[in-house]
């Protein structure tokens, strides 16, 4: 079970959207705070991303060709040449359609930029713990040379962007959200042994990783403390106490928040039965599913699918 692409695609509301970015100097654009998290790919040309709102601690990053950034929270920034340079709001007519994506142009007459800039539709309401635990801003700088799968990535969304061709409409979109991937492997694999702490160590884990592997396999079985510390090979106590260390909660307050999260994405993406939907999810009844629901959402689940967009 690979918890990473679980964790991710519960929190997924939608597909990522983006837009090609040409900057010349001078140029700067300001971009509004976004549902989801924001990102960047520099293709070519340099640039800053300089955050907005009340976050002193959050400093100008200069960026360079094959650099990738990472908003966790969507938050307002600045793109520009240089922190100094006045920003702007896009215009309309500064956008111009395009396959496979469309094209933003700003700027002067000066050097070029060119970046990949856009959203991936999470829900915030309830993060996993995993993208929880990620700075605000992640910065991944290409010149380090320490994520090879990351920058082929990013070397294939430029050439599919730059020299569009037979199935570039496929293949743009699956670089993308693959992309998200990527990023956050490669934030985990970056930090320093000293820093591996929380979910950065619980996946690699001998214990609790087997155990998270299991309840995200099958969240509808009847997990107990015991029978997961079974697996990990530990004491009920001890590993109770290793799980909660690392995963910031107890097994069974997991267990419960995973139940939830799975069965929000199935009342979003399908159609199943509430009676479907509790037994996936380790419900013996619809009502005990209901009021577990409700609890922790604060609405029914027929409510929550109705507000969510998915036909009941």
């Amino acid at each position: 079970m690979d918890i990473l692409t679980e964790a991710l695609s519960s929190m997924r509301t939608g597909r990522p959207t983006s837009v090609r970015t040409h900057g010349r100097a001078p140029w700067g654009l300001r971009l509004p705070p976004v549902a989801g998290a924001g990102f960047h790919v520099v293709l070519s040309g340099t640039c800053w991303i300089v955050p907005l709102g009340d976050a002193p601690h959050l400093k100008p990053i200069a960026l360079g060709p094959g650099d990738v950034v990472f908003l966790r929270d969507g938050r307002g920034h600045i793109l520009a040449d240089h922190p100094s340079t006045p920003a702007e709001v896009e215009r309309p007519e500064q956008f111009r359609p395009g396959s496979p994506i469309g094209t933003v142009t700003i700027g002067g007459d000066g050097p070029r930029t060119s970046l990949l800039c856009g959203n991936y539709h999470l829900d915030q309401g309830r993060p996993h713990p995993l993208v929880r635990q990620l700075p605000e801003i992640v910065h991944l700088a290409a010149g380090n040379g320490r994520h090879p799968e990351l920058s082929a990535a990013v070397q294939l969304l430029g050439a599919e962007l730059e020299n569009p061709r037979s199935g570039s409409h496929g293949i743009v979109p699956a670089l993308i959200d693959a992309l998200l991937l990527y990023i956050l492997r490669a934030w985990l694999e970056d930090r320093p042994p000293t820093a591996a702490k929380g979910w950065a160590d619980a996946l690699g884990d001998p214990a609790v990783a087997p155990a998270l592997a299991a309840v995200h396999e099958d969240p509808a079985a009847q997990w107990t403390v015991e029978s997961l510390a079974e697996r990990a090979g530990l004491s009920r106590a001890a590993f109770s106490r290793r799980f909660t260390a690392l995963v910031g909660e107890p097994p069974m307050a997991y267990l419960t928040r995973w139940r939830m999260t799975t069965a929000a994405k199935l009342l979003r993406e399908s159609d199943a039965p509430l009676t479907t939907v509790a037994a996936r999810t380790g419900y013996g009844s619809e009502y005990a599913f209901a009021k577990a629901f409700k609890r922790e959402y604060g609405q029914a689940p027929g409510g929550y699918r109705r507000t969510s967009g998915t036909a009941a």
